[in-house]
């Protein structure tokens, strides 16, 4: 290789270097190290508050129970034993 091609890369790889430099530059923005406003949420209370009655009532029905419905007459006519 010859020195003037060797030059000649360097001086390829410096251009084009700088090139996409201010290329990213342009497209990013410059980095600022200043900060950001962002809202806070209140702290959470450890006071507990008593539900609405209307909605939680003590004659609700209760969903976690399981039920079961069968019937209170027996349908069953058979007999057994003796007579």
């Amino acid at each position: 290789m010859k020195r003037s091609d060797l030059a000649m890369i360097v001086f390829i790889a410096s251009v084009s270097v700088l090139v996409a430099y201010f290329v990213g530059n342009s497209i990013f923005g410059n980095i600022t190290n200043a900060g950001e406003k962002v809202k806070t949420i209140a702290p959470i209370s450890t006071t507990i508050v008593a539900p609405d009655p209307t909605i939680f009532n003590k004659n609700a029905i209760n969903p976690s129970v399981e039920v079961q419905i069968t019937s209170t007459t027996s349908s069953d006519t058979s007999t057994t034993g003796t007579q």
